[in-house]
């Protein structure tokens, strides 16, 4: 029997920010699916309202007591069961009874009793796993405690350990004071976690794991370099025999033009023709027309790394000279809010701009566009181009993260490719590409060509469990 424990700060459906919350509700049960030899599990904070939203699935197990540095500290144990992975909540109200998952004065606190409430979750369930796959800073100190305390005790001397890291940018960085009043390791230990001055989680446990992962190959070679790396690039070329990258997948069953009930037609890569209703919906919701126009969507996080500061400077030339629509849906900072907000005043006719949060509509914006764009400026994975790919929207990205690795750009004399691309972060390298694209457009049968290679692509769960397996099973 193969056993995996997951440590993660989030997991659908039961608390999501971003990310990582897809990867846990999607990646254990598509590893543990067909394994009868394996055993996978995940634990996760208790945080507010899990109890009280997923009951009476979730059930009490048993309580512990975790000991950071002179605290002692209550830490219940409860458990629910999906898709045939047991999930395992920590239960500690005073750390996890909380508007939002994240941003509280203490963080570093919470995380550091999170991570050894993990340890001590163990020993209290009888589940030691050979591998422990911590992911993201919130979860670093599992690794850490577990290499630099629990090794010497009976039955944590054998359990190799995986770090995660999903965005190389959120790291866990805390003052000194952090190591000196929360954390509760001897001085000795001080060097692992100092990072240029401070308290580094992350640091830590990509130092201190046997394996260290990130969410696609590429970004595994940009995080080694200096204008990725965040700071920890030296850390990681000193540790990049260790380091690898596994592409995150998409759930297929979600994520399917044929059976999404939020579409005006369901369609298929064998049937296509019900793309056109789904553009003529998303046109209606927007007040545009012309359905032989091509009508370009973005579904993202408005902020400079997305890539929205070059769309802030070249939409106005775009929707001025080209025969294109454009659609948009997002929230994020002020600035570009209110730009975007200003471009549907301008351009009624050729727009449509949501400052929303709405799942069922990025579905239907997903099926009803033409082209996606994401020029982002770093881009780990990325989900967005994966599914839409999945309903025949060809991607234009620049090549960076996973947006290189799982986009293709079209080759017009070799007729190959899955969708657009352009190298450097600029603004009118991107616009160049866009007009390329929608001329591309009016080729219907290179046109086809393209979307039925993208709709083709595998980004499902699967494929990255396989790569997964094959890491723990190694190790």
């Amino acid at each position: 029997m193969k056993k995996i424990l997951f440590a993660a700060s989030e997991a659908a459906p039961f608390v999501q920010t971003g990310g990582l919350g897809d990867v846990m509700g999607a990646l254990p049960p598509a590893l543990q699916k067909g394994k009868a030899d394996w055993d996978v599990r995940v634990v996760l904070p208790m945080y507010s309202g899990i109890r009280e939203r997923f009951a009476p699935a979730v059930k009490y197990v048993t309580k512990t007591c975790v000991h950071l540095s002179w605290r002692s500290l209550y830490c219940g144990i409860w458990e629910t069961e999906k898709e045939g992975v047991r999930y395992y909540f920590i239960d500690n109200e005073y750390y996890f009874h909380r508007p939002s998952p994240y941003g509280s004065y203490d963080d570093g606190e919470r995380f550091a009793f999170f991570g050894l409430a993990v340890l001590e979750l163990m020993g209290a369930v009888g589940f030691f796993p050979d591998v422990l796959a911590a992911n993201d800073w919130q979860a670093a100190m599992a690794v850490v405690y577990l290499q630099l305390q629990y090794r010497r005790y009976p039955f944590y001397g054998n359990i190799k350990t995986v770090f995660v890291i999903h965005n190389i940018a959120y790291q866990g960085r805390y003052g000194q004071s952090v190591f000196d009043t929360v954390l509760g390791l001897p001085q000795h230990c001080r060097s692992v976690l100092d990072c240029d001055g401070d308290v580094n989680y992350m640091k830590a446990a990509i130092v201190l794991a046997d394996r260290v992962v990130t969410v696609s190959p590429h970004y595994a070679g940009e995080i080694l370099t200096d204008s990725y790396g965040r700071g920890l690039q030296h850390i990681l070329r000193s540790c990049a025999w260790k380091l690898s990258g596994i592409l995150n997948g998409i759930d297929t069953s979600l994520f399917d033009p044929e059976t999404d009930s939020a579409l005006a037609e369901n369609y298929s890569l064998k049937a296509r023709s019900g793309k056109k209703n789904c553009k003529a919906q998303l046109q209606d919701l927007c007040g545009i027309s012309r359905w032989d126009v091509p009508l370009i969507a973005m579904v993202t996080r408005l902020a400079k790394d997305k890539g929205i500061d070059l769309v802030q400077r070249t939409l106005y030339e775009l929707l001025s000279c080209d025969d294109v629509q454009f659609v948009l849906l997002g929230t994020g900072q002020g600035e570009y809010e209110r730009f975007f907000r200003q471009v549907a005043e301008d351009f009624k006719s050729k727009t449509g701009i949501f400052i929303d949060f709405n799942t069922t509509l990025s579905r239907q914006i997903y099926a009803g566009a033409d082209l996606f764009l994401m020029p982002s400026a770093t881009e780990a994975c990325g989900l967005a181009q994966m599914i839409a790919m999945r309903y025949g929207t060809l991607p234009i990205v620049r090549e960076t993260g996973g947006l290189a690795d799982t986009v293709e750009p079209y080759n017009q004399y070799e007729n190959t490719g899955t969708g657009f691309s352009f190298c450097h972060y600029n603004a009118h390298d991107m616009l160049h590409t866009i007009r390329y694209a929608a001329s591309v457009y009016k080729n219907p049968q290179a046109w086809f060509d393209l979307q039925g290679r993208a709709m083709r692509k595998d980004f499902s769960w699967e494929a990255s469990a396989r790569e997964y397996a094959r890491l723990f099973a190694a190790l």
